[in-house]
């Protein structure tokens, strides 16, 4: 079960929903929201796909553990994390340490559908975005279902519906009663 921390963390492949529906959790809620990359762009002081081609993704990686580790100290958080942050896996023991870990899916086509027109995504910056994304998630997936406690499919879900059963979730994880 959870850590002690009472932190929701969100994992999965790009376009799942984490930074949306983590949003209405944690309004929800009344926790603080943490996107774990906008934390490394406010760190660095550059963007994503600038950090990716000026200093590489391992610098990348590097900064993701470091603003996962600058987390550990907090409570009553919704933490979405990056798609790539299961990589490593000092960040699978973090999230864990973090709090309930729950993996959102959803199918290659809709990720697809969701992500195609961003041009913020710098992994799916290649001549042929979509073989990229199949194989990049073929390879996250395992790794995903490993960190997860909780996995929910956001393929046909609305986002209000999907934040509702991330709660209930975490109620019954975290043995909350009333309206925690």
């Amino acid at each position: 079960m959870p850590a002690s921390r009472q932190n929701i963390v969100l994992v999965g492949f790009m376009g799942t929903g984490k930074s949306s529906i983590g949003r209405l959790i944690a309004g929800r809620l009344g926790f603080v929201f943490v996107d774990t990359d906008a934390l490394v762009v406010e760190r660095a002081g550059r963007e994503i796909a600038e950090l990716f081609a000026t200093e590489g993704e391992e610098h990348f990686r590097e900064m993701e553990t470091a603003v996962l580790e600058s987390l550990t100290h907090l409570e009553r958080r919704v933490i979405a994390t990056g798609g790539g942050i299961v990589l490593r896996e000092r960040n699978l023991e973090l999230m864990r340490e973090l709090g309930l870990v729950v993996r959102l899916t959803a199918s290659e086509d809709v990720i697809y559908e969701r992500v195609a027109r961003n041009t913020k995504r710098p992994l799916l910056q290649t001549e042929n975005p979509r073989a990229t994304l199949s194989a990049l998630l073929a390879a996250r997936e395992p790794m995903y279902a490993a960190a997860a406690q909780w996995t929910l499919d956001t393929t046909t879900m609305a986002h209000g519906a999907a934040a509702e059963a991330v709660i209930a979730e975490a109620r019954r994880a975290f043995a909350w009663q009333g309206t925690k």
